[in-house]
């Protein structure tokens, strides 16, 4: 089957900077509604969110270029035989991508120690940013969850032992640019297998992310409208109580490195399960 992108198709937009938008509240209802409803249509959204500030965007981009130029025998220090944590990079059927994952990133311990293997003096700086930047994005992540669950009318007491059953893995991602020579190679069509991923992508043009519709005809192209925007994507988990949900696609890349060739980074939060491992597939 063959898939054609219409750039004329948008993803929904919500908006979640309002300090009112908070649970028993008319504008938390409709805003709930406007969430079920996207995640239903297209398996994803454009959500604005300013808890996480202009600075604190650039901090964890810098984070993850600094990781990232590391040597590969220094990253290679994080390689886990879970899927999806620590270091991944070098498969010849994707060369363009490097990824790390931190598992429970919300855990001050558990983000020093992975930090230590690549820095063993320590490196404050990506540790703190690490932190910070997950703190504020689970608030995002909290409070979608908790808005689906409440448009179902699920019970308080159950939400609440869902919301701590599930624990954060911070991806940061890259993929370098291409010259005119090498073959422009992303990642394969597929649906994630958590909860919820939120995604924060470098401020570059024609990003590459791509969502497939409902009836899968067309591919949307997920770029973000402004600086405050997170694309949000429901796993298969979630997806189960709404409706069968879109693929998505990691594209070719579009900034620049040093050396003119264009890159793309992206940082991936992912709520899942305790003892869940695998993300996507």
């Amino acid at each position: 089957m063959s898939f054609e992108t219409k750039p004329a198709l948008k993803l929904p937009v919500i908006d979640f900077t309002s300090r009112d938008l908070k649970s028993g509240t008319v504008e938390w209802d409709l805003v709930s509604g406007d969430v079920r409803t996207a995640l239903a249509e297209y398996g994803c959204f454009e959500a604005l969110f300013d808890k996480v500030t202009a600075e604190l965007r650039k901090a964890v981009f810098e984070a993850s270029e600094d990781l990232f130029r590391l040597p590969l025998e220094t990253k290679q220090r994080t390689v886990s035989e879970v899927k999806y944590k620590g270091y991944v990079g070098q498969n010849p059927t994707n060369p363009l991508y490097e990824g790390v994952g931190i598992d429970v990133a919300e855990n001050e311990e558990n983000v020093k120690a992975f930090t230590q293997k690549l820095w063993p003096q320590g490196n404050k700086n990506f540790s703190d940013t690490v932190l910070s930047f997950t703190k504020n994005v689970s608030e995002l992540d909290f409070k979608i969850r908790r808005m689906v669950m409440d448009s179902f009318g699920i019970n308080e007491n159950y939400i609440d032992e869902h919301l701590k059953s599930t624990k954060c893995l911070m991806r940061m991602m890259k993929y370098r640019g291409v010259d005119e020579t090498e073959e422009e190679l992303g990642m394969e069509a597929h649906t994630d297998r958590n909860v919820l991923t939120i995604v924060c992508q470098n401020d570059v043009a024609d990003g590459g992310l791509e969502v497939r519709t409902k009836d899968g005809s067309h591919w949307i192209k997920a770029n973000p409208s402004q600086d405050s925007s997170f694309l949000v994507i429901g796993g298969s988990i979630l997806h189960v109580s709404i409706v069968e949900r879109s693929g998505a696609i990691c594209g070719s890349p579009c900034g620049e490195d040093g050396d003119g060739n264009k890159v793309l980074s992206w940082t991936f939060l992912y709520a899942k399960h305790r003892g869940f491992d695998m993300c996507t597939g």
